[in-house]
């Protein structure tokens, strides 16, 4: 099916509803400034996110609960001003929806700054949360897997959903965040089996990462993508530049057409 975003319309949560219905898949980058978000919507991409991964690859850190609301909201000036027309997500960094007024406050500061979306990180218990902003007009994506803001009781950035019970866990969570409001799943590093189960599972898109093929659309950080961030580097991460004779826009592209043929993510940058 054809891209909208490519015929020069701007992608709405309507699009993304009408592609997953369609069985088609969509690609997602995250940007953090001007030439990001231009060189991301201009070779196909759906949607970006400014996410607090910036933390890790833009300030150092090594991880990303040091990022502020008003750093999210300074990159997200940045990349509405490159975007042509993909649908832009904001993170809600670590703390910053602890309570209902800090969740409307530090949201409302993100879609002023041109976020059409905020993404939590979280499970059942954001669900109050998510209809609270739901219902005043803030759409929301919740991130469920392996939640990085949560590194630390995580014990790691380790695979989550192997084990059955959890598998199923997730699924019973995300179906009570839909039922909440929730216009869009992210899910990071869960077995294969269970970013397929989780799909069909619920009505509203799910977005991968290192959740396998099975997923509606599919997700990198910009660096991961064109090889930039040092380091031992994850299992669902590819470097898309190396090789490509069209530098960084044919990187994109390379990566939006092997999403949407299923060439990417394959076994080896799946999980098990």
């Amino acid at each position: 099916m054809s891209d909208p975003g490519q015929l020069g319309n701007p992608h709405t949560l309507t699009t993304f509803s009408r592609i997953k219905r369609e069985g088609g898949k969509f690609a997602c980058l995250t940007a953090y400034d001007y030439c990001s978000a231009l060189a991301a919507s201009t070779s196909g991409i759906s949607l970006i996110l400014v996410g607090d991964s910036l933390g890790m690859v833009m300030q150092g850190h090594d991880s990303s609960l040091p990022v502020t609301i008003d750093d999210i909201a300074y990159h997200m000036r940045c990349v509405k001003r490159g975007n042509q027309g993909a649908l832009l997500v904001a993170d809600l960094p670590f703390m910053s929806y602890y309570s209902e007024t800090e969740s409307l406050r530090n949201a409302a500061i993100l879609m002023r700054e041109g976020a059409q979306m905020v993404k939590l990180e979280g499970g059942a218990w954001l669900a109050e949360t998510t209809r609270l902003l739901t219902e005043r007009g803030i759409p929301v994506c919740a991130h469920m897997g392996l939640t990085p803001q949560a590194v630390n009781h995580l014990g790691g950035y380790r695979v989550q959903g192997r084990d059955p019970a959890q598998g199923e866990a997730i699924i019973a969570e995300a179906r009570v965040l839909e039922e909440a409001g929730a216009r869009m799943i992210l899910v990071e590093c869960v077995p294969a089996s269970l970013g397929v189960q989780l799909t069909q599972a619920l009505d509203v898109p799910v977005i991968g990462i290192g959740a396998g093929p099975g997923t509606d659309g599919q997700i990198l950080v910009w660096h991961d993508l064109l090889g930039l961030y040092p380091g031992k580097q994850a299992k669902f991460v590819k470097n898309f530049l190396s090789g490509n004779p069209e530098g960084i826009q044919g990187a994109i592209r390379e990566y939006v057409r092997q999403i949407r043929t299923g060439e990417f993510p394959d076994a080896e940058h799946s999980y098990s």
